[in-house]
């Protein structure tokens, strides 16, 4: 839902965030993955590439992605080979 109602109303999506973390810290169940990427864990505002966060690929080091939240400056970095085992299975 957060998804949907960015387009229109940016502050309503981060509220959505905000909700879902409550009711899963209260009935103490984990976000899946694939949602737990869709928000800043610093600032906790949900991300939109392109609109209010940056995504890059990285070579140095090992590969990853790294996804700057614009909002706060915070960078996750999602390791390249940890994510090609999850496409396999």
């Amino acid at each position: 839902m957060a998804d949907y109602m960015f387009r229109i109303d940016p502050g309503l999506s981060n509220r959505y965030v905000e909700l879902a973390r409550r009711i899963a810290m209260r009935c103490r169940v984990r976000i899946p993955r694939d949602l737990r990427r869709r928000f800043c864990h610093n600032c906790y505002k949900f991300l939109v590439p392109g609109a209010n966060c940056r995504v890059r690929i990285a070579k140095r080091r090992e590969p990853h992605v790294a996804i700057t939240c614009l909002e706060c400056g915070n960078v996750m970095r999602l390791n390249l080979r940890g994510l090609r085992r999850e496409g396999q299975r």
